[in-house]
């Protein structure tokens, strides 16, 4: 098992580390309702995917 020679300095560590950064999610309106909603995804609202009800949304039961 190769071992390093030399310690590899703290700044250098880092750099490794500077592209494991968050993004922000996506996210498109809901053609019915018009909330923002994850895409692919049945809206929360309306529950309306694709032109179908698929869920029942909890302020209709």
């Amino acid at each position: 098992m190769p071992n390093p020679k030399h310690k590899h300095s703290k700044s250098r560590r880092d750099k490794r580390a500077a592209h494991f950064k968050l993004t922000a999610r996506s996210l498109s309106l809901c053609p019915r309702c018009r909330t923002p909603k994850l895409p692919h995804r049945a809206c929360g609202n309306c529950g309306y995917y694709r032109d179908r009800q698929v869920i029942v949304p909890k302020d209709e039961e």
